[in-house]
């Protein structure tokens, strides 16, 4: 007789970030090229010295200094090893049986079918808009009374594309108070809608008990490798998070980092202002030798080239530049250092790639 293990986990696809090789451009994974701040160093060396001891299963100290950055009461925030770590437990504290549904669009996230299966509920998508951004419309209308949490993406990943925060606003006074909606902001400090329109999901949340906000210290703050993520809340909801989180994973080096980063957080505009400025040549660069990019509110451009996709990317590795191709949907291209950019471009825009993609 052998152990039960579910069968159902067999369907479940392994997440696989962009892969490495030595000597190649590795512009698959979202990473920022920029290594931790100044400051956030240190405090890295300093926690690896303590760690024979145990970090605080509660974060009480990186809570605090996010509460305070943000505006809200610690009771307002939680700590996990990276937002997608929060994901998946936001699908255990809602989802009773496999008939309860979790929604979003795709393409959207990876994770979010995983984390749902794991969590033992059902995916429930609807299509991305012509622009390829999410249907907001479409979402409120795809709630039924078995949804149970809702997923935006936004910006999206892997589109780069953005609602603002009038549609999002609309959105949500859509939704019954019973769903919980799960603002996905990874990339939120890489945004440069108008003033005006630019959506901020603690702000939309602080009326809306059933909005929780993700954000990540993965992306612009530059500590991808010491996963730290974080939602923002009703206590109610993250009073719940905190009961079925994995104790301490949230590590002693991950938390000091975490905090020296928000100290030092002046800083971080500076850099995410580079990016975009490298992002908007390389789309322009694109578009002007014939392909589709659509406008990108993140730190990555999406190669709509459907079944060209998975060629393409293997197209590019054999040049030396790994890209992160989506089955027969796109092509994920993270902005790197302006070489790397480069390296990208060469190959791009090379007339033979572009006859054969383009």
């Amino acid at each position: 007789m052998t152990v039960h293990i579910r069968p159902d986990l067999d369907s479940i696809p392994a997440y696989v970030p962009g892969r490495n090789h030595p000597g190649a451009v590795k512009l698959a994974s979202n990473e920022t090229t920029f290594g931790p701040l100044p400051a956030a160093a240190k405090a890295i060396a300093e926690a690896a010295e303590l760690a024979n001891r145990y970090p605080d299963n509660q974060a009480s100290e990186l809570r605090a200094a996010l509460a305070e950055f943000l505006g809200v009461s610690v009771a307002n925030v939680a700590v996990g090893c990276g937002s997608v770590a929060l994901c998946q437990e936001l699908v255990q504290i809602t989802c009773d049986t496999p008939t309860d549904e979790v929604l979003f669009a795709w393409r959207s996230f990876e994770a979010y079918p995983i984390v749902t299966q794991v969590g033992n509920a059902t995916s429930v998508t609807v299509p991305l808009t012509p622009e390829l951004a999410y249907d907001l419309d479409a979402l409120a209308a795809a709630v039924t009374e078995r949804t149970k949490l809702i997923f935006v993406c936004n910006p999206n990943n892997p589109t780069g594309t953005a609602v603002g925060r009038a549609e999002l606003e609309r959105f949500l006074d859509k939704i019954p108070a019973r769903v919980l909606v799960v603002l996905d902001e990874a990339y939120h400090e890489y945004l440069r809608l108008a003033p005006e329109d630019r959506p901020d999901g603690v702000e939309l949340g602080r009326t809306r008990p059933n909005v929780i906000v993700l954000r990540t210290f993965s992306k612009a703050y530059g500590l991808a490798g010491l996963r730290a993520g974080y939602a923002v809340g009703d206590p109610a909801v993250i009073t719940a998070l905190m009961k079925v989180h994995i104790p301490f994973s949230v590590n002693r080096v991950a938390q000091a980092a975490a905090i020296a980063s928000l100290e030092a957080r002046h800083e971080l505009l500076d850099r995410t202002e580079t990016l975009v400025i490298e992002r908007d040549r390389i789309r322009d660069a694109l578009r002007a030798v014939g392909y589709q990019v659509p406008p990108s509110e993140a730190n990555f451009l999406w190669l709509p080239l459907g079944a060209r996709s998975v060629e393409y990317g293997e197209a590019s590795a054999e040049a030396g530049v790994l890209l992160r191709p989506y089955s027969t949907d796109g092509v994920r291209v993270t902005i790197g250092d302006p070489h790397e950019n480069e390296a990208f471009l060469r190959f791009a825009t090379d007339p033979a790639v572009v006859a054969k993609f383009v």
